[in-house]
């Protein structure tokens, strides 16, 4: 079985993102396989405990991937400041001695994201619209790194490493069984030291906010790799909690001032992207048709709002309405194949992680200290069917059934995008509906 199969069968999917499916990246050829090992998001610590502690099922999840794309050159981007981590490279690196490099990145946001690392590794910018293997790159994360090497030892993904920090009596990294609810893992990092509160789930710039209330019932993913408490009352909670009609109504007080497209890191890279503009198409009710579909551009990444807009108005969300009623009538972003250069002043213009984390109200939880690495074993787990990009899964088994840890429970629907979906645990499937499939040890 080649690596692409093995790949696929163990469910290996982006660990970071959305969790695209990995074995459909690795079907494919490029110059670059570059690992995004930047820790985009502030506060997050999870990659930077792998980088330490699996070391070597890192690079030698690097090394096949590698011979799998034919790559040229397999890329680590690790940030400078990560002394530790990048020693812990260089030593496994020359052990091994592997054919992988290190590019050390400037500690900036978002330094992680796709398109930004293919930039600081190659000097090219992904065409507007386009993906990293248009100008040769396969870009891939730490974890997923970890996954595709333990998928070639025929170990599915049943586990997840995750950062459990803010408000907690012990904040530190744990590894869980995939289906383990939140308020377990809360547990593990001793519990909360507040009674209200909400969880981002992820990271401070693009995680999704969960309120207390929301709790019951949600459990770790494929692509979950921190939960980070806050006061329910924090600014971040607020912003969150805005509704569609308050934002565009809050839109039409915007200035103009351009700054949040003068800090857009897909525009200092070159894209078509004007965020500015796209509040005026708000501001005064313009009819949302082909002209704006550079909002399609948009990653998300929240720069605009949360660093650089002086009025404290949401660029970002409006982006993403403009973009959501283009995909409505069914109009998307196709490049012209013109050149994509860079814009003068971009190295002048990126967002300091330190300075982000003092706006964003943070200061008490960055670089919070870590107790020791915990794992956490679960004797009930409630497994997502849908945990990925594409099509959810279908159940495999049946209320009932007696499985062990590893044995495939979801299957991708055939013919469609999607992943495969393992026990994270031995026990007894107690329930199976369209969402996820039970499990509970005897």
């Amino acid at each position: 079985m080649d690596l692409v199969e093995l790949v696929r069968q163990a469910g290996v999917v982006g660990a970071g993102g959305a969790g695209f499916p990995t074995h459909v990246k690795l079907n494919a050829e490029a110059e670059y396989l570059i690992i995004n090992a930047a820790e985009c998001e502030p506060l997050l610590q999870t990659d930077q405990f792998l980088m330490r502690e699996r070391t070597a099922e890192l690079i030698g999840g690097i090394l096949l991937t590698k011979a799998q794309v034919k790559a040229r050159k397999a890329v680590i981007a690790v940030k400078g400041k990560y002394a530790r981590e990048v020693a812990c490279l260089k030593e496994t690196i020359a052990r091994l001695e592997a054919d992988v490099e290190i590019h050390d990145l400037q500690n900036f946001y978002p330094a992680g994201d796709e398109q930004m690392t293919v930039f600081e590794v190659t000097g090219r910018s992904v065409p507007p619209g386009g993906i990293p293997l248009n100008v040769g790159c396969v870009v891939s994360n730490v974890m997923t790194m970890i996954n595709v090497f333990e998928a070639s030892q025929n170990q599915p993904v049943t586990d997840k490493y995750v950062s459990i920090l803010g408000e907690v009596k012990e904040p530190r990294l744990i590894r869980v069984p995939l289906g383990t609810p939140f308020e377990d893992c809360l547990a593990a990092a001793g519990g909360t030291t507040i009674s209200d509160y909400c969880i981002i789930r992820g990271g401070p710039m693009m995680g999704g906010m969960v309120s207390k209330d929301q709790l019951p019932g949600m459990t770790i993913t494929k692509t979950d790799g921190a939960l980070i408490v806050i006061p329910a009352d924090h600014y971040l909670v607020t912003r969150a909690t805005e509704t569609e009609a308050q934002v565009l109504n809050r839109a039409k007080t915007c200035i103009q001032c351009g700054f949040c497209t003068e800090q857009c890191p897909r525009y200092l890279i070159g894209h078509p992207l004007h965020p500015h503009k796209m509040m005026k198409a708000v501001k005064y009710a313009e009819e949302i048709n082909e002209s704006h579909k550079e909002a399609l551009l948009c990653c998300g990444c929240g720069v605009c709002e949360m660093y650089s807009c002086p009025m404290g108005i949401s660029p970002r969300k409006v982006n993403l309405y403009i973009a959501g009623k283009l995909r409505e009538k069914g109009i998307r972003y196709q490049h012209d194949g013109s050149e994509i250069i860079a814009r003068d002043g971009r190295e002048f213009r990126k967002v300091p992680p330190t300075r982000l984390v003092s706006r964003l109200d943070l200061n008490d939880y960055d670089h919070q200290p870590l107790h020791e690495f915990r794992e956490v074993i679960m004797d009930k787990v409630s497994i997502s069917l849908r945990q990925h990009i594409g099509a959810s899964s279908e159940a495999v088994v049946s209320a009932g059934d007696t499985v062990v840890k590893g044995q495939l429970i979801g299957a991708t629907p055939e013919g469609q995008l999607g992943s495969m979906i393992h026990a994270s645990i031995n026990g007894q499937v107690v329930e199976v509906n369209e969402r996820q499939v039970v499990i509970a040890r005897g």
